[in-house]
């Protein structure tokens, strides 16, 4: 399908626009802005992973933060036995690099999804919603209750982890690593979704009757699908551990898995740049509104009901227009 020139524009001038951020703000010595930019990087890139399954599958997981506070744990966790020379199960030692904890987290996360769809996509409607929700807090009171991590207090990472080449402790080298991660998974997503597979996971959501009936497995194709996008979560859980270098259970709470939905929404549902344009919407709604107000969450209320209202495409929907593919 032909994609839409103006929402192709659109998704140009958001990468440029996030991309420019951090280095406007280096120049003016703001480095909290940087730190603003990468929170938004970060989480439009748990949003892709999301948006993946809800924007193709229409899939509603009110239970992905299971994947972010695993991710999250895994970085934390890893970080903390190198830091202190112990040893992680197995007698395997701990580490400090990210690319081995992010391929740590990728298959962890997806060895999760994997087991929580083998039973959750067997439901559907508010059954699989309820469902996704209930794994994602057993997970989070299991963290609640483990004081080898922290507990309830959370998990402190003293340094933040490295990367061959890069200084991470630099926030504007860390910003660019993260948006270079989801610019990845924004071409994973592109490519994904123009591909067979794609193609099979959107006809799952139309009709999976027909869709079985040419032979492909629906309960295959969605299981699949749940396991790529907690893996792409997951991957951005731990980047969150490394921004904040602290991670806690409310990475893992129901909380976060609706900011995640209310990213897509605001964003564009199944739209390509429509996590990118939901997290900076709402990164920004959250430093200014919070700045005036504590209840910035009833604006943002108010402005999400007249999204769902009257832009059901979204912040990109809404200048772009009606194409979804763009």
């Amino acid at each position: 399908m032909m994609g839409n020139p103006r929402e192709t524009i659109l998704n140009l001038a958001l990468v440029l626009l996030l991309a420019a951020i951090p280095l406007v703000a280096t120049g003016m010595g703001e480095p909290f802005y940087v730190t603003l930019a990468t929170r938004m990087a970060i989480l439009a890139l748990a949003a892709v992973g999301l948006n993946f399954l809800l924007g193709l599958g229409g899939l509603v997981s009110f239970g992905h933060a299971a994947f972010f506070g695993i991710g999250g744990y895994v970085a934390g966790i890893a970080a903390t036995h190198a830091f202190n020379a112990e040893p992680l199960l197995f007698g395997l030692p701990g580490t400090n690099q990210m690319i081995v904890i992010w391929l740590a987290a990728v298959l962890l996360c997806g060895l999760a999804a994997l087991a929580i769809g083998v039973i959750s996509l067997r439901t559907s409607g508010v059954y699989f919603i309820m469902i996704t929700l209930a794994f994602a807090q057993m997970i989070y009171y299991f963290a609640i209750s483990w004081p080898a991590y922290g507990g309830e207090d959370g998990l402190s990472i003293y340094v933040r982890n490295g990367f061959p080449g890069v200084n991470t402790l630099n926030g504007l080298h860390f910003f660019y690593l993260c948006f270079g991660l989801l610019l990845a998974a924004l071409a994973v997503f592109s490519v994904l979704r123009n591909s067979r597979f794609g193609a099979a996971l959107e006809a799952s959501r139309q009709n999976q009757q027909r869709l079985a009936a040419v032979g492909i497995a629906p309960f295959r194709v969605k299981l699949v699908a749940f396991a790529i996008s907690g893996m792409i979560t997951g991957l951005a859980g731990a980047l969150f551990a490394d921004l904040n270098r602290f991670v806690s259970p409310s990475m893992l709470s129901w909380h976060m898995s609706g900011e995640l939905i209310v990213l897509i929404i605001l964003g564009g549902t199944g739209r390509l740049f429509g996590p990118v344009a939901g997290a900076m919407v709402y990164v920004l709604f959250e430093f200014y509104l919070g700045g005036v107000t504590e209840r910035w969450q009833f604006f943002l209320g108010l402005i999400l009901l007249g999204v769902v209202l009257f832009a059901r495409g979204g912040v990109v929907g809404l200048i772009a227009g009606k194409a979804r593919h763009g």
